[in-house]
């Protein structure tokens, strides 16, 4: 089929570009005895980057006609790299704002093979094709999850969603390092929830209608494991408004909004209150108050919302309002809490104790650091107020994650966030106890490319240390 759209542009291309041009008309009109006209060097060149250009397009669609569906999509993917050196020379925000368009848009490659059988594993009562996820942050608004999971994702978490539109911090906000690192100081930028929701809803609704189209008779055991997405599992961060009075409040209106749609639920653990409201120049004033996008952190003997008593008053008042809803056969969706990296060993002791005392689905370890771990320490740019992520955090989080593995004895599905950004990175959280993994700077530096490449990487590292699985590795250097 390929081939034969090839032929009908280098038919149209043929019709349209050499031989309806004046010059060739005259050519072939005039009598053989008459002397060629000499043509300009200008218009040799463009015949021949015309002809060069029939010739890309007619081994192009020979190429797709011949090779199998797997290695086309391998190619597509590979072919992602090309842009990399483009979006680096863009400002952060914009390229972040290119790539969420184009995958909103489905300008992005499809995965088309499916996932190593030793990556899969099952969270929550959820089938995960892979343990790979999207941190919130990328996604927003709920604007390009579909496209995200096509690129081969086992999950996807969209948000921070507030309840309340916000434009969030000044801008500059974002701040590259070439040490692979981000720093970032957004402060909950976002459409709000109303916007959000829409976006779900029709989505759900499509999914919906799809299904039913398929199965006219009750839903399979398959469809009931598959993510509310459909094409992968959707997670949904809530976070609070810079001006509000009642954390619990926000959260509560967003799990009463968005938790039927959600696959998960995500808390952010941060004093918005005493942060939000001090002035950016205080913090740049102030070397002990650092801004960060999803926390502040004054001292770090304040708590803030990871405190016991704050955390744990949260906590009860979110499942309460998630489980007076009303649920069919699958249940409501599971609440995690994601914390900070910058706490000391009773602040873990607490969130630990909170966890198992609430019976909380899960944690996320960890958002990002107010530290400036070497080597970025030594950049100009560190001294950025924002929340620093990517490589030089994976040290930092991933003993966090150790230790939350331990204090929690392993009864609670962690989720291993920090400075991943390749197959070993990945298997590292895990044998540290995480059981699912995230990545965000990282995918916003190497791009689509890099989702196959950490997978089959992954998948090679559990097979190279004789796992038939992920759960099997899940702890084994805390053990």
């Amino acid at each position: 089929m390929a081939l034969r759209v090839s032929r009908k542009i280098y038919r149209e291309i043929l019709n349209k570009r050499v031989f309806s041009t004046p010059l060739l008309t005259a050519r072939h009109c005039s009598s053989s005895a008459q002397t060629a006209p000499n043509i300009p060097h200008s218009a040799k060149k463009g015949r021949l980057l015309t002809g060069a250009t029939i010739g890309l397009v007619i081994a192009g669609g020979a190429y797709v006609s011949t090779v199998d569906e797997a290695t086309f999509c391998g190619w597509l993917f590979s072919a992602t790299k090309l842009l990399n050196p483009f979006f680096a020379l863009l400002d952060p925000e914009v390229a972040h704002r290119l790539a969420v368009s184009a995958a909103a848009r489905g300008w992005v490659p499809r995965e088309k093979r499916p996932d190593p059988s030793n990556i899969g594993l099952e969270v929550w009562g959820r089938k995960f094709s892979n343990p790979i996820g999207l941190a919130a942050g990328f996604d927003k608004n709920a604007e390009a999850f579909d496209g995200l999971l096509g690129l081969g994702f086992g999950f996807v978490e969209v948000g921070s969603v507030t309840p309340v539109p916000q434009e969030g911090n000044p801008k500059p906000r974002i701040f590259r390092l070439p040490e692979g690192a981000i720093i970032n100081r957004c402060g909950f930028n976002g459409e709000g929830i109303v916007a959000v929701a829409k976006r779900l809803g029709a989505q759900h609704a499509k999914r919906k209608l799809d299904e039913t189209s398929r199965n006219s008779s009750s839903p399979t055991d398959e469809a009931k494991h598959r993510g509310k997405a459909g094409s992968g599992i959707l997670g949904v961060n809530l976070g609070k408004n810079k001006t509000s009075e009642d954390a619990a409040a926000d959260y509560v209106q967003g799990v009463h909004t968005l938790s039927q749609y959600a696959d998960y639920l995500v808390l952010t653990a941060f004093d918005g209150k005493k942060g939000h409201l001090l002035h950016l120049a205080v913090f740049k004033w102030l070397h002990a108050f650092t801004l960060s996008d999803n926390y502040i952190l004054i001292d770090r003997g304040l708590r803030m919302l990871q405190g016991r008593k704050q955390l744990e008053d949260l906590v009860k008042k979110v499942q309460a309002a998630r489980d007076e809803m009303q649920w069919g056969e699958e249940g409501p969706p599971p609440l995690l809490v994601k914390i900070a990296p910058d706490l000391s060993k009773e602040d873990l002791e607490d969130i630990a104790a909170v966890a198992l005392g609430l019976c909380l689905d899960g944690l996320i370890i960890s958002n990002t650091t107010v530290s400036r771990p070497d080597p970025v320490s030594k950049n100009p740019v560190a001294r950025e107020v924002g929340g620093l992520s990517g490589k030089p955090l994976f040290k930092l989080s991933t003993n966090i994650l150790k230790e939350m593995y331990v204090l929690t004895k392993g009864k609670i599905p962690l989720i291993g966030c920090g400075g991943v950004s390749s197959g070993g990175d990945a298997y590292q959280k895990i044998r540290a106890g995480a059981t699912l993994v995230q990545l965000y700077t990282a995918f916003g530096y190497g791009g689509p490319a890099l989702i196959p490449q950490i997978k089959a990487e992954l998948a090679e590292c559990l097979e190279r240390d004789g796992f038939k699985s992920i759960t099997e590795a899940v702890g084994v250097d805390c053990r």
